[in-house]
């Protein structure tokens, strides 16, 4: 999971691009409405958020925590400190966590495990893997979404098709501009369908789907769920 300067960074860089923070805006709700639609959590769903931000002023931050009609049924998962996400969001729980560590959960504690925006910023597949892994522990069911690689825009630098280059080759040309900071695979780590799908414990029993902005192959973004 990415650290907090990674989350300040993304905000600062795509807010200051009207298109691309509509384009995450509109397409982090899409993603709500299919987790709604795809899940079907009852209202009485326990429901785990890995990756809460505590940027809470952005609208494109925490959709879950803002439309969701159960708040108190979710717990927030963060690495940030807790108090501007419980002054806005009143209701849902709060644990702070730290990056590639387990989850401080039991086994199967959660009806739903739910993540969004985060597992880009896990790090290398092997780690992208394990946060995974992680999720479907503690977790009965599991609904992951991620930038689509594929999606024309880079959704964190603004750039259009860079990132359709080799990763190595992406990285060493970002690296030397000021959006070096997503020249890290540390900090921005792009996925298609088949590599989200083939980070679950059982590849063949998950479903993906394209969503957000955009059509499929091309569509913003993957969601993935168990």
């Amino acid at each position: 999971m990415s650290d907090p300067a990674t989350d300040s960074i993304y905000y600062a860089h795509a807010g200051a691009l009207p298109l691309v923070s509509r384009i995450s805006l509109s397409a982090r709700r899409r993603i709500y409405a299919l987790f709604i639609a795809r899940m079907n959590p009852s209202a009485t769903a326990k429901i785990l958020d890995i990756g809460v931000s505590g940027d809470t002023a952005a609208l494109e931050a925490n959709v879950l925590e803002r439309l969701y009609p159960h708040p108190e049924n979710i717990t927030c998962a963060g690495l940030e400190d807790s108090e501007s996400v419980a002054q806005t969001y009143p209701g849902v729980a709060f644990q702070r966590i730290r990056p590639h560590e387990p989850l401080p959960f039991p086994d199967k504690s959660f009806d739903i495990v739910y993540s969004n925006a985060v597992l880009e910023h896990a790090g290398s597949r092997e780690r992208q893997s394990a946060f995974v892994r992680e999720a479907q522990r503690v977790g009965r069911r599991v609904f992951i979404a991620a930038p689509n690689r594929w999606f024309p825009i880079e959704q964190h630098t603004g750039l259009p098709f860079l990132h359709y280059l080799p990763a190595s080759v992406f990285r060493a040309l970002l690296g030397w501009t000021p959006l070096r900071h997503w020249a890290s695979e540390d900090n921005l780590n792009h996925m298609t369908a088949a590599e989200l799908a083939a980070l679950f414990t059982d590849p063949g029993r998950v479903r993906t789907e394209y969503v957000g902005f955009g059509w499929r192959p091309f569509a913003s973004n993957l969601a993935a769920w168990t």
